[in-house]
């Protein structure tokens, strides 16, 4: 095993560049949708572009998740940290310091990239459920810490400056922001899996102990991946910011939102580029359209939505997609792994 994983990973530049016409269209389908999504606002409604703006910010946020659990294989519950640390980062050094907008978010996007470095280096050494309850610790830990800080305002929240421009204007600009930072971070995301770091993220996942025997150093790819991962966490969290004018931190040191993308992740495929897309817009939408119908049953429905997604599609819509499984292909593999 780990003298076939060090050929690979040594052979990795040449064979990781090879595309099939099954990966190579989705570079058109890509194009038209964002084609698309940029003429939206120019068509669409002001509900429906807040829609959109939530599901390209949890686009986002999926795909940042995806380079940690997917790519590299540790699960993180409290990957919202970093979205809280970016948001009242954001807003200390616009709101206190006169920060211009850009600079403000990319410092707390560095600074969550920092804090992703100072605990990866003793919490990567765990592995499976110690990990992922230890990053709950962190995020619980936090978010105490930011609730008995003056400068963060405690408890009583953060207020953000209001931009002087139309609801109409501010409306747009929030997203195409977010617009940009999605496709961004899902080519960040694609360009990650075709490289040799890509491969050794993926060669920790399928056997650690190996990929360490087979010279690749998986600390540090382990760290640079969550750090990659705070990074873009923390940006969107900074425009989330922004954008909502207000935060506290039982909004944004919130697990259920780590939750949330985190099922984003597994319903779309996790492991792939364009699997945290679809899980996203999935969930994003069906949750607007069962609860602007059914308020009171609104949670209700969407957990069985993803109870059966899960059941159904294990290993995530793209897959099924991409390997034209009808039903009863799914229902083999069903039968296959006595579900």
């Amino acid at each position: 095993m780990a003298s076939r994983l060090l050929k690979q990973w040594n052979q990795s530049k040449e064979t990781l560049f090879s595309q099939s016409a099954q990966r190579r269209i989705w570079l058109p389908v890509g194009i038209v949708f964002l084609l698309g999504a940029i003429a939206f606002p120019f068509i669409g409604t002001g509900y429906w572009i807040r829609v959109l703006t939530s599901a390209f910010m949890y686009v986002g946020l999926a795909s940042s998740l995806n380079i940690i659990m997917g790519y590299t294989g540790y699960t993180d519950f409290g990957n919202v940290v970093f979205f809280g640390v970016g948001a009242y980062t954001t807003g200390v050094l616009v709101g206190q310091f006169n920060f211009p907008l850009p600079l403000a978010v990319l410092c707390g996007a560095l600074l969550c990239s920092l804090y992703a470095a100072l605990l990866g280096l003793p919490l990567l050494r765990l592995r499976g459920h110690y990990f992922s309850i230890a990053t709950i610790g962190v995020m619980d830990a936090t978010r105490e810490i930011v609730t008995n800080m003056k400068i963060t305002g405690g408890g009583m929240g953060m207020s953000f400056p209001i931009f002087d421009i139309s609801p109409q204007m501010f409306n747009m600009l929030a997203y195409y922001i977010m617009l940009g930072l999605a496709a961004l971070y899902v080519l960040a995301s694609f360009l990650i899996r075709r490289s040799r770091f890509g491969f050794g993220l993926r060669a920790i996942r399928a056997d650690e102990q190996a990929a360490g025997i087979s010279g690749i150093p998986t600390t540090r790819f382990k760290v640079t991946a969550w750090m990659i991962s705070a990074f873009m966490t923390g940006t969107l969290g900074g425009v989330f910011g922004l954008w909502f004018s207000f935060v506290e931190p039982s909004d944004v040191f919130d697990i259920m939102i780590s939750l949330k993308f985190m099922i984003m992740v597994l319903i779309g495929g996790a492991g792939t580029v364009f699997g945290p897309v679809i899980g996203a817009f999935f969930m994003e939408i069906v949750s607007e359209l069962v609860w602007g119908r059914f308020l009171e049953l609104h949670m209700g429905i969407l957990a069985i939505i993803v109870i059966l997604t899960v059941i159904f599609v294990p290993k995530g819509i793209l897959h099924y997609v991409q390997n034209r499984i009808g039903l009863k292909g799914i229902l083999a593999e069903m039968r296959q792994n006595k579900i």
